[in-house]
């Protein structure tokens, strides 16, 4: 998985998308977020779920835990360890769901520099990631080490992705028993290791390779290649 996505809608089109009945607290604002060339500590907005209440927060694209000082923060977890190795223990339990436009894959395709491509919904509706994290809560407010990661899983053979990892993208209603807090964990891995989206769900066409500046924003950069 490439670390570069787009959320460039507003909450509220990712809150339609969810379709949950839960009262939303939002600290996120209520204009687009115009994010379109999103990099790794990136602030992105991240859904989780306390009690009966919807929650959307800014949080960063990345986490470490904290006696892991010797590294950068991973942006993804693989969903084959995520529940039960000791790097994510603490966040396992702390479900989410980064809702996003598209995101973008380089490619070699023996040319002088990768061609970027953009992957996104057929039916143009966001995308639903299951993710883990440390985020603001009633408890203890935004603290420093808040962060979250993407959930992967191996990359589907038709799809145009040349790494072998892919973010975990989950259905409507998995999306919202993902982010249940009344799930079991047991079945929450079970999800996000064999009820994914798959790569039918999905297309993908070449995009300039402006994108690869992470300075460069705005909708040129989701427009299809000349």
């Amino acid at each position: 998985m490439c670390g570069r996505l787009s959320q460039y809608s507003g909450i509220h089109d990712f809150v339609v998308a969810l379709s949950m009945p839960n009262a939303l607290i939002n600290s996120t604002g209520e204009q687009p977020f115009e994010r379109y060339n999103a990099a790794p500590t990136t602030q992105l907005a991240l859904f989780h779920q306390e009690g009966e209440f919807l929650h959307a927060d800014m949080v960063r694209w990345g986490w470490r835990p904290h006696w892991a000082k010797d590294r950068a923060a991973p942006i993804s977890a693989r969903v084959e360890k995520v529940a039960h190795g000791p790097f994510f223990r603490a966040i396992w339990p702390h479900r989410a769901i980064i809702g996003i436009n598209n995101r973008f894959e380089w490619v070699d395709e023996d040319g002088p520099k990768k061609q970027p491509y953009l992957i996104k919904h057929r039916d143009q509706s966001p995308i639903l990631c299951a993710a883990i994290g440390q985020y603001p809560n009633e408890e203890h407010g935004t603290g420093e080490h808040d962060g979250f990661v993407i959930i992967t899983a191996d990359s589907a053979v038709c799809m145009v992705d040349v790494h072998d990892r892919r973010p975990v993208v989950l259905p409507l209603e998995l999306a919202r028993e993902w982010l249940d807090p009344a799930t079991p964990k047991e079945r929450a891995e079970q999800m996000v290791l064999h009820e994914g989206e798959p790569s039918e769900a999905f297309e993908w066409f070449k995009v300039g390779r402006a994108v690869g500046n992470v300075r460069n924003q705005g909708p040129d950069l989701i427009k299809p290649a000349e």
